[in-house]
């Protein structure tokens, strides 16, 4: 499967986070049956902080009752595994711990050429959502602020320079403000990779500004475990976008 120029093909995607610790294996087969009967392009599975050993059955569960692709968010190098399609290899451009943009890659390369998985170079900027965040807190570094758009643009600008394949701006899991619209018009105006944005999507509205704003891709993740309606809502703007 090319993930990346399913990705590449100029039509809106719409990804559904799962963070294994938020879910029991009973819950995802039921939301994985749910999307199948929509528009959802994309299952993004995993989180910052996974206490439960539970992503590879995760994983498992989507692929058993679903034809949709499963790329993993990784929030640490623990979390890969062959079941899924594609893995996010996210180096964080918006911060400076060392680790998080090559250290914490090192390690995991190895293990990543020998996998079947599809690998997806990303530059993962975090953003200040109002709130601080599990993804915030466990990376160690300060995020963009929401009202800095310039900074935004010129980060997204050397990272698609560097060669990563997509962007990503994410306010984190739990975000209290999705990123702003102005900052994702002028991040897209800037770059020619995917767009891909997340954290805070809570209704179909929201979802529509970030889409019209310049997204490529939609991230939504809590706004889904509160309420499955809004998955059918969002992926049938998606659709909406041809």
């Amino acid at each position: 499967m090319d993930i990346y120029n399913s990705l590449n093909n100029n039509k809106k995607k719409f990804a559904v986070l799962i963070d294994p610790d938020k879910y029991s294996l009973k819950d995802v087969e039921k939301l994985a049956n749910m999307a199948s009967k929509t528009g959802v392009s994309f299952f993004f599975v995993g989180g910052s902080l996974l206490t439960n050993d539970v992503l590879g059955e995760t994983i498992k569960v989507i692929k058993d009752n679903s034809n949709i692709p499963v790329i993993i968010f990784p929030g640490d190098t623990m979390q890969i595994n062959d079941r899924a399609d594609g893995i996010l290899l996210l180096s964080l451009i918006s911060g400076r711990n060392p680790d998080l943009l090559i250290g914490k890659h090192v390690i995991a390369a190895p293990y990543l050429k020998k996998s079947n998985l599809e690998i997806l170079p990303t530059g993962y900027m975090l953003i200040d959502s109002g709130r601080m965040t599990t993804a915030l807190y466990m990376s160690n570094s300060h995020p963009i602020p929401a009202d800095k758009d310039e900074i935004a643009v010129s980060t997204a600008m050397a990272g698609e320079m560097l060669g990563l394949k997509l962007i990503y701006m994410d306010g984190g899991s739990g975000a209290a403000n999705p990123v702003p619209v102005s900052m994702i018009s002028k991040v897209k105006d800037n770059i020619s990779v995917p767009l891909v944005v997340g954290g805070g999507i809570r209704t179909p509205e929201a979802a529509t500004e970030r889409f019209n704003a310049g997204a490529d891709i939609i991230v939504v993740g809590n706004a889904i475990e509160d309420s499955h309606s809004v998955l059918e809502q969002i992926a049938e703007i998606t659709l909406s976008f041809g």
